[in-house]
Protein backbone atom coordinates (compact mmCIF):
# COMPACT_ATOMS: atom_id res chain seq x y z
CA UNK A 1 0.00 0.00 0.00
CA UNK A 2 1.41 2.95 -1.36
CA UNK A 3 1.80 6.38 1.12
CA UNK A 4 -0.97 8.06 -0.09
CA UNK A 5 -3.76 5.54 -0.26
CA UNK A 6 -7.01 6.41 1.85
CA UNK A 7 -7.72 4.36 4.19
CA UNK A 8 -11.41 4.64 5.07
CA UNK A 9 -11.51 1.07 7.85
CA UNK A 10 -12.66 2.26 11.35
CA UNK A 11 -11.50 1.02 14.66
CA UNK A 12 -14.15 0.32 17.37
CA UNK A 13 -15.58 3.28 19.34
CA UNK A 14 -14.16 4.54 22.62
CA UNK A 15 -17.96 3.33 23.87
CA UNK A 16 -16.88 -0.42 23.43
CA UNK A 17 -13.65 0.06 25.82
CA UNK A 18 -16.47 1.29 28.46
CA UNK A 19 -18.62 -1.75 28.22
CA UNK A 20 -15.06 -4.23 28.08
CA UNK A 21 -13.83 -2.27 30.73
CA UNK A 22 -16.64 -1.38 32.83
CA UNK A 23 -14.65 -0.19 35.84
CA UNK A 24 -11.35 1.97 34.10
CA UNK A 25 -10.92 5.39 36.07
CA UNK A 26 -12.48 7.64 33.59
CA UNK A 27 -12.03 11.00 35.82
CA UNK A 28 -10.05 14.21 34.76
CA UNK A 29 -8.11 13.94 37.39
CA UNK A 30 -4.20 13.55 37.20
CA UNK A 31 -2.86 15.91 35.49
CA UNK A 32 -2.92 19.12 37.57
CA UNK A 33 0.60 20.36 37.09
CA UNK A 34 1.69 19.18 34.23
CA UNK A 35 2.71 21.10 30.48
CA UNK A 36 -0.72 22.49 28.80
CA UNK A 37 0.42 21.15 25.50
CA UNK A 38 1.20 17.86 27.02
CA UNK A 39 -2.21 17.71 28.78
CA UNK A 40 -3.82 18.05 25.66
CA UNK A 41 -1.68 15.55 23.62
CA UNK A 42 -3.60 12.99 26.47
CA UNK A 43 -6.48 13.30 24.99
CA UNK A 44 -5.33 11.61 21.42
CA UNK A 45 -7.31 8.47 20.75
CA UNK A 46 -5.23 5.34 21.18
CA UNK A 47 -5.45 1.74 19.56
CA UNK A 48 -7.03 -0.49 22.30
CA UNK A 49 -6.24 -4.39 21.74
CA UNK A 50 -6.47 -7.74 22.83
CA UNK A 51 -3.45 -9.91 23.47
CA UNK A 52 -3.28 -10.57 20.41
CA UNK A 53 -2.81 -7.30 18.68
CA UNK A 54 -7.08 -7.15 17.46
CA UNK A 55 -8.45 -3.76 17.82
CA UNK A 56 -11.28 -3.78 20.27
CA UNK A 57 -11.51 -0.31 20.57
CA UNK A 58 -10.06 3.25 21.58
CA UNK A 59 -9.21 5.24 24.63
CA UNK A 60 -7.34 8.22 25.27
CA UNK A 61 -3.68 8.22 26.07
CA UNK A 62 -4.15 9.52 29.20
CA UNK A 63 -6.93 6.50 30.09
CA UNK A 64 -4.30 3.70 28.53
CA UNK A 65 -1.37 5.11 30.34
CA UNK A 66 -2.91 5.27 34.18
CA UNK A 67 -1.40 2.25 35.96
CA UNK A 68 -4.85 1.62 37.22
CA UNK A 69 -6.54 0.84 34.18
CA UNK A 70 -3.16 -1.08 33.49
CA UNK A 71 -3.71 -3.30 35.60
CA UNK A 72 -7.72 -3.78 34.88
CA UNK A 73 -6.20 -5.05 31.29
CA UNK A 74 -5.79 -1.98 28.97
CA UNK A 75 -3.19 -2.88 26.03
CA UNK A 76 -2.69 -0.22 23.18
CA UNK A 77 -0.88 -0.37 20.21
CA UNK A 78 2.06 1.60 19.77
CA UNK A 79 5.82 1.56 17.75
CA UNK A 80 9.79 2.37 18.21
CA UNK A 81 10.94 3.36 15.61
CA UNK A 82 15.08 3.42 14.70
CA UNK A 83 16.49 5.72 12.58
CA UNK A 84 20.02 5.12 11.31
CA UNK A 85 22.29 7.49 9.29
CA UNK A 86 24.92 6.69 6.39
CA UNK A 87 27.42 5.85 8.93
CA UNK A 88 24.78 3.44 10.49
CA UNK A 89 25.05 5.44 13.88
CA UNK A 90 22.15 5.33 15.62
CA UNK A 91 19.91 8.33 15.86
CA UNK A 92 18.77 8.62 19.99
CA UNK A 93 16.44 11.13 21.55
CA UNK A 94 16.56 12.10 25.48
CA UNK A 95 12.63 12.81 26.33
CA UNK A 96 11.73 16.34 27.40
CA UNK A 97 11.12 17.37 31.12
CA UNK A 98 7.58 18.13 30.36
CA UNK A 99 6.26 14.68 28.96
CA UNK A 100 3.90 13.21 31.37
CA UNK A 101 5.37 9.82 31.12
CA UNK A 102 9.12 8.92 31.10
CA UNK A 103 9.99 12.79 31.11
CA UNK A 104 14.34 13.16 30.89
CA UNK A 105 15.03 9.75 29.45
CA UNK A 106 17.12 8.92 26.84
CA UNK A 107 15.62 6.19 24.20
CA UNK A 108 15.30 5.64 20.58
CA UNK A 109 14.87 7.94 18.19
CA UNK A 110 11.10 8.13 18.09
CA UNK A 111 8.31 5.91 20.56
CA UNK A 112 4.78 7.33 20.27
CA UNK A 113 1.50 5.34 19.15
CA UNK A 114 -0.28 5.22 16.00
CA UNK A 115 -4.20 7.02 16.32
CA UNK A 116 -7.61 6.06 16.00
CA UNK A 117 -7.79 7.87 12.93
CA UNK A 118 -8.00 7.07 9.27
CA UNK A 119 -4.86 6.00 7.60
CA UNK A 120 -3.45 4.56 11.06
CA UNK A 121 -5.58 1.83 12.38
CA UNK A 122 -5.44 -1.85 11.11
CA UNK A 123 -7.25 -4.72 11.81
CA UNK A 124 -4.64 -6.82 10.40
CA UNK A 125 -0.87 -6.89 10.32
CA UNK A 126 0.00 -5.99 6.72
CA UNK A 127 -2.05 -2.91 7.43
CA UNK A 128 -1.12 -2.48 11.13
CA UNK A 129 2.01 -1.87 9.91
CA UNK A 130 1.30 0.86 7.15
CA UNK A 131 -0.62 2.74 9.65
CA UNK A 132 2.74 2.39 12.30
CA UNK A 133 4.39 3.95 9.16
CA UNK A 134 2.28 6.31 8.76
CA UNK A 135 2.18 7.37 12.44
CA UNK A 136 6.00 7.43 12.57
CA UNK A 137 6.50 9.68 9.78
CA UNK A 138 3.90 12.07 11.82
CA UNK A 139 5.54 11.87 14.77
CA UNK A 140 9.18 12.27 13.91
CA UNK A 141 7.92 15.49 12.54
CA UNK A 142 6.14 16.37 15.54
CA UNK A 143 9.17 15.19 18.05
CA UNK A 144 12.20 15.77 15.64
CA UNK A 145 10.79 17.83 12.81
CA UNK A 146 11.94 15.46 10.19
CA UNK A 147 9.58 15.75 7.15
CA UNK A 148 8.47 12.80 5.98
CA UNK A 149 9.55 13.82 2.40
CA UNK A 150 13.57 12.62 4.22
CA UNK A 151 11.72 9.46 5.63
CA UNK A 152 9.28 8.07 2.92
CA UNK A 153 7.20 5.54 3.67
CA UNK A 154 8.41 2.38 1.69
CA UNK A 155 11.97 2.96 3.43
CA UNK A 156 10.97 1.80 6.74
CA UNK A 157 11.19 -2.18 7.30
CA UNK A 158 9.35 -3.46 9.96
CA UNK A 159 10.76 -6.27 12.24
CA UNK A 160 8.68 -7.24 14.85
CA UNK A 161 6.29 -6.66 17.57
CA UNK A 162 7.12 -6.86 21.55
CA UNK A 163 4.53 -7.11 23.96
CA UNK A 164 5.59 -5.28 27.33
CA UNK A 165 4.10 -3.42 30.69
CA UNK A 166 6.57 -1.01 32.19
CA UNK A 167 5.47 1.59 34.92
CA UNK A 168 6.47 5.48 35.01
CA UNK A 169 5.91 6.27 37.99
CA UNK A 170 3.18 5.54 40.74
CA UNK A 171 0.14 6.89 38.19
CA UNK A 172 1.62 6.22 34.94
CA UNK A 173 2.92 3.42 33.06
CA UNK A 174 3.12 1.52 30.13
CA UNK A 175 1.24 -1.42 28.57
CA UNK A 176 2.08 -1.85 25.10
CA UNK A 177 2.34 -4.18 21.70
CA UNK A 178 5.12 -2.25 20.23
CA UNK A 179 5.85 -2.49 16.77
CA UNK A 180 9.87 -1.95 15.87
CA UNK A 181 11.03 0.18 12.54
CA UNK A 182 13.94 0.56 11.40
CA UNK A 183 14.70 3.20 9.03
CA UNK A 184 18.21 4.51 6.98
CA UNK A 185 18.39 7.99 5.96
CA UNK A 186 20.14 10.75 6.58
CA UNK A 187 17.57 13.83 7.87
CA UNK A 188 17.32 17.84 8.84
CA UNK A 189 17.18 17.65 12.22
CA UNK A 190 14.89 20.75 14.33
CA UNK A 191 13.76 18.94 17.72
CA UNK A 192 10.31 20.29 19.09
CA UNK A 193 11.47 21.27 23.08
CA UNK A 194 8.23 19.95 24.17
CA UNK A 195 9.08 16.62 23.46
CA UNK A 196 13.24 16.52 23.21
CA UNK A 197 15.24 18.04 26.05
CA UNK A 198 18.50 16.58 23.49
CA UNK A 199 19.35 14.46 20.62
CA UNK A 200 22.41 12.50 19.63
CA UNK A 201 23.61 9.58 17.21
CA UNK A 202 25.73 6.97 18.66
CA UNK A 203 27.53 3.74 17.11
CA UNK A 204 26.98 0.51 18.98
CA UNK A 205 30.06 0.81 21.47
CA UNK A 206 28.82 4.49 22.18
CA UNK A 207 25.25 2.95 23.18
CA UNK A 208 26.87 0.35 25.28
CA UNK A 209 29.16 3.09 27.15
CA UNK A 210 25.68 5.26 27.92
CA UNK A 211 23.97 2.18 29.28
CA UNK A 212 27.06 1.98 31.76
CA UNK A 213 26.41 5.49 32.81
CA UNK A 214 24.68 5.48 35.98
CA UNK A 215 23.69 9.38 35.93
CA UNK A 216 21.53 8.32 32.74
CA UNK A 217 17.88 7.17 32.37
CA UNK A 218 16.46 4.65 30.08
CA UNK A 219 12.72 4.07 28.93
CA UNK A 220 11.86 0.60 29.76
CA UNK A 221 10.96 -0.38 26.03
CA UNK A 222 14.62 0.99 24.71
CA UNK A 223 16.33 -1.08 27.27
CA UNK A 224 13.97 -4.37 26.34
CA UNK A 225 15.20 -3.87 22.83
CA UNK A 226 18.35 -3.62 23.58
CA UNK A 227 18.98 -6.64 25.74
CA UNK A 228 16.91 -8.47 23.31
CA UNK A 229 18.21 -7.81 19.67
CA UNK A 230 19.08 -4.84 18.20
CA UNK A 231 22.69 -5.20 17.99
CA UNK A 232 22.09 -8.07 16.12
CA UNK A 233 19.57 -6.42 13.91
CA UNK A 234 21.66 -3.52 13.84
CA UNK A 235 25.07 -5.54 13.10
CA UNK A 236 23.04 -6.74 9.71
CA UNK A 237 21.26 -2.93 8.86
CA UNK A 238 23.19 -3.00 5.07
CA UNK A 239 23.09 -7.29 4.56
CA UNK A 240 21.36 -9.55 5.79
CA UNK A 241 18.56 -7.80 7.69
CA UNK A 242 15.69 -9.49 5.43
CA UNK A 243 15.64 -12.84 8.03
CA UNK A 244 14.84 -10.48 10.72
CA UNK A 245 11.71 -8.53 8.84
CA UNK A 246 8.46 -9.25 9.24
CA UNK A 247 8.35 -11.16 11.64
CA UNK A 248 4.54 -12.45 12.30
CA UNK A 249 4.74 -13.50 16.33
CA UNK A 250 4.42 -11.30 19.11
CA UNK A 251 7.49 -11.11 21.05
CA UNK A 252 6.02 -11.38 24.89
CA UNK A 253 8.28 -9.66 26.94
Amino acid sequence: MSSTTTVTQSTPSAETILRLFPDIDTSSAGLEGHDAEQIRLMDEMCIVLDNDDNPIGTASKKLCHLMTNIEKGLLHRAFSCFLFDDQNRLLLQQRAVEKITFPDMWTNTCCSHPLGIPGETGSNLPDSVDGVKRAAQRKLDHELGIKKEQVPFDDFRFLTRIHYMAPSDGKWGEHEIDYIVFIKANVDLNPNPNEVKDVKYVTQDELKALFKDPTLKFTPWFKLICESMLYEWWSNLDSGLEKYTNEQQIRRM
